[in-house]
């Protein structure tokens, strides 16, 4: 009711207005006058008004002009006046926004709210409007409302200031989050309620809903919860699963929230056969080569997404950029069985025209064009357009890379390729700190590059400071030192060390070195490294120094002096490199010194591999050896043994603390190392599926050998434990509660060990 008066008001007050205007008898317009400016420019209005000198003023002008100016926005009240054939033009101006403020607004910072009101049309500078007040309210209530905060109260206190300005004040209480109370799942016969809802995100309140606000509804949580639900079902056989409703009630004091998700399961088919439709284009073998549907088994929407992308894949390589490929279910319900028939239309092959690059205002042209693995004037290729955009996705210069495929206007046979990139600061200063049960306090400082004056070189400079190591260094990348893609790095860098022992003392060895790397890519997944190096390692004794030190010192001197050449290769084929699920990791680095006094070889390989076991558990295996030896009849430098023990290697044992021993009890390490460690990582109880917070089981075995021994299976010490691993804010943390399985005398044990503000 209110609202019909306000607009009966607004209606009566503009026909009052337009009356004055259908009062004035026509004349001839000799002048126009505009009085009762304030901010606004005469331009401004002489711009907008449909009447010029020299015309002849009218009702249906006048009216036309008094809707005009009021469209600006600026005006509360506009009239027309005429005098010995002047028009004069009488403006009031809408009060000007000075100042938005927020009482109260603790869930969402002011920017954010700033933001959401200039988006209504409500910023400082503007013309203030009832209007775009109130839609301002609704739009800060839509805001809380999708932080689950529905009780959410707002008020708008509007106070007049000088100069015809307002500040406008949004007083917010937020009252208290409303919580999912009870999700349920009616209508499911095949499996459990509790199965279903472990694919959700969402989920009533518990022990961590503190930390992953999954207790939190929001109707886009819910989408994705359900189309998770329909994958499960798709992907296991019921191909006619549906969603029948979906009912959200919130409680009367708007606290609860429940949730009500009404299925109809349907038969499980099973794949019968699978019949190829259409043109081929005569290859019809390499595309049933690539048909990944199982006949016999199960119908699974995921098989066969893969199958129609590979198909359409496929057919994007011979040069037919607008294939269509379609999956037509044949379904015999008497049975349970259904026939996939794959119907292909190939569509014209295309050639692509013009390759262009969009959003790049800093990084050059070049550094991304020379990613391209597709070529202006070459036929289409699906797979080198996608390649061609994902090398440029690894760069890591863009926070989006688009491709997208364009039909030329008139030439059907043709397509232009677009590349659009939304450019990321690529420069970064960095200052951190950590802390671990071994090392204690480390401090990091950086100062890095990764796309020096848009060149797509890299350039950094790196401090990192622990207990026992400390590490200085510079260091430059040209990934594309050739046109080829060989990458160039150089590296001048100096490491203070200390070997782990039980006494203690102000002794260090201090390495100061610099080298040169080549990376040559042999493909996609794989590269090849080549390098050169020199180094200066000196002892320096000071107290409580190892004995087996001072041997070798005594024998060739406190300084020694070493001429690597390295030769590495990696494969990475991991999802993710700080939270992988999937996919392996593989790497060898082979180092060879015959020059200077330190004459030695050594090699190290890795192997890492995730497997998937469901959407909660990841089992992850870890595998490393190392080898070493001394040349021309001396042994392996002392100061480039191998280390195993704590985080990182063999849990519950003290850090690097496996391995020879010499007389003082220091651990020195040795040249021969073996390291297993198996992994299964699994949800942390009440978060859900959230991947920054995970617990996890483990198996390590492990040990250093030294130079006249051989790998011993029997030597190999091992613990099984739990973990936790955090993403924290701080950087990544892992706990780890371990209890040796197999220990020998003297070897130091350390049940319980973490590590923050690094990378395991």
């Amino acid at each position: 009711m209110r609202l019909f008066i306000k607009s009966f008001v607004s209606v009566f007050f503009l026909f009052a207005l337009l009356g004055q205007a259908i009062a004035v008898e026509p004349f001839a317009v000799k002048d126009i006058r505009v009085e009762g400016l304030q901010r606004v420019e005469a331009g401004t209005v002489f711009a907008t008004l449909p009447i010029r000198t020299g015309d002849t003023f009218t009702d249906d002008k006048g009216a036309a002009a008094i809707r005009a100016l009021f469209a600006l926005g600026l005006f509360k009240d506009i009239r027309l006046e005429s005098k010995d054939g002047v028009l004069i033009v009488l403006v009031e101006e809408r009060p000007t926004i000075a100042e938005l403020t927020f009482v109260g607004a603790k869930e969402f910072d002011k920017d954010v709210l700033t933001r959401a009101l200039k988006d209504v049309g409500l910023a400082s500078g503007r013309a203030y409007d009832k209007a775009l007040a109130d839609r301002a309210e609704q739009e800060l209530k839509r805001q809380y409302i999708g932080k689950s905060l529905y009780g959410a109260q707002v008020v708008t206190t509007v106070t007049p200031i000088e100069r015809n300005r307002v500040n406008l004040t949004f007083t917010v209480a937020e009252g208290e989050v409303a919580k999912i109370r009870s999700i349920r799942i009616v209508g499911n016969k095949s499996f459990s309620e509790s199965t279903l809802r472990g694919q959700f995100d969402l989920d009533t309140t518990g022990t961590m809903s503190w930390y992953t606000k999954s207790d939190r509804y929001t109707r886009t949580k819910l989408n994705a919860d359900l189309e998770t639900l329909r994958s499960y079902y798709l992907t296991r056989g019921y191909l006619q699963f549906s969603i029948d409703s979906t009912q959200v009630a919130l409680s009367p004091d708007k606290q609860s929230v429940d949730i009500t998700i009404a299925v109809t399961e349907g038969l499980r088919y099973v794949v019968s056969a699978v019949e190829l439709r259409g043109n081929y284009l005569g290859k019809e073998d390499e595309f049933k080569a690539l048909v990944k549907i199982p006949v016999g088994q199960p119908y699974n929407s995921e098989f066969v997404g893969l199958t129609t992308k590979a198909f359409t894949d496929l057919f994007g390589k011979f040069g037919f950029a607008f294939a269509r490929v379609e999956s037509l279910p044949d379904i015999d319900a008497e049975k349970a069985q259904v026939k996939i028939v794959l119907a292909a239309d190939p569509s014209k092959r295309a050639q692509v025209r013009r390759i262009n690059i969009i959003g790049n205002s800093r990084t050059r042209d070049e550094v991304i064009r020379r990613e391209f693995r597709q070529y202006e004037a070459s036929w289409y290729d699906g797979d080198k357009i996608k390649l061609s955009r994902d090398r440029n996705d690894r760069l890591g210069y863009f926070k989006e890379v688009r491709i997208e495929t364009q039909e030329v206007a008139g030439a059907q046979d043709q397509v232009d390729v677009n590349l659009t990139v939304v450019e990321k600061p690529t420069g970064s200063l960095t200052l951190g700190a950590g802390f671990s049960s071994t090392e204690g306090l480390t401090v990091q400082f950086g100062i890095q590059q990764d796309n020096a004056f848009g060149s797509g070189q890299f350039l950094g400079v790196n401090i990192n400071t622990s207990k026992f190591n400390q590490v200085y260094s510079i260091s430059t990348t040209n990934p594309y030192f050739t046109e080829d893609g060989v990458s160039r790095t150089f590296a001048l860098y100096q490491r203070r060390t200390r070997p782990y022992t039980t006494i203690g003392g102000d002794y260090q060895l201090t390495t100061t070195g610099l080298n040169v790397s080549f990376g040559i890519p042999i493909n996609e997944l794989d590269r090849i490294y080549l390098g050169a190096g020199a180094e200066k390692i000196k002892i320096d004794s000071g107290t409580s120094i190892p004995a087996a030190y001072l041997a070798y010192a005594d024998t060739f001197g406190y300084v020694s002096n070493a001429y690597p050449f390295t030769l590495g290769w990696s494969r990475d084929s991991r999802d993710s490199f700080l939270i992988p699920t999937k996919g392996t990791y593989q790497r060898v680095n082979s180092a060879l010194s015959k020059g200077g006094d330190a004459q030695y070889t050594s090699t190290t390989y890795q192997f890492q591999q995730y497997l998937p076991i469901n959407k909660q558990l990841t089992f992850a295996l870890n595998t490393e050896l190392g080898w070493g030896r001394g040349l021309s009849g001396r042994p392996f430098p002392v100061f480039k043994g191998f280390n195993s023990g704590g985080l990182g290697s063999v849990r519950g044992f003290a850090q690097s603390s496996l391995g020879p021993r010499d007389v003082t009890g220091a651990y020195i390490g040795g040249p021969k190392k073996m390291t297993l460690n198996l992994e299964l990582n699994m949800p942390f109880p009440g978060a859900g599926n959230d991947r920054s917070l995970r617990l996890y089981s483990f198996y390590d075995a492990g040990n250093v050998f030294g130079e006249n021994e051989s790998y011993n299976f029997s030597k190999l010490r091992s613990s099984i434990g739990v973990g936790l691993s955090w993403i924290s804010p701080v950087g990544p943390l892992r706990f780890a509660i371990a209890n040796p399985v197999r220990a020998y005398s003297g070897d130091r044990i350390e049940k319980f060990q973490f590590q923050i503000g690094t990378a395991f």
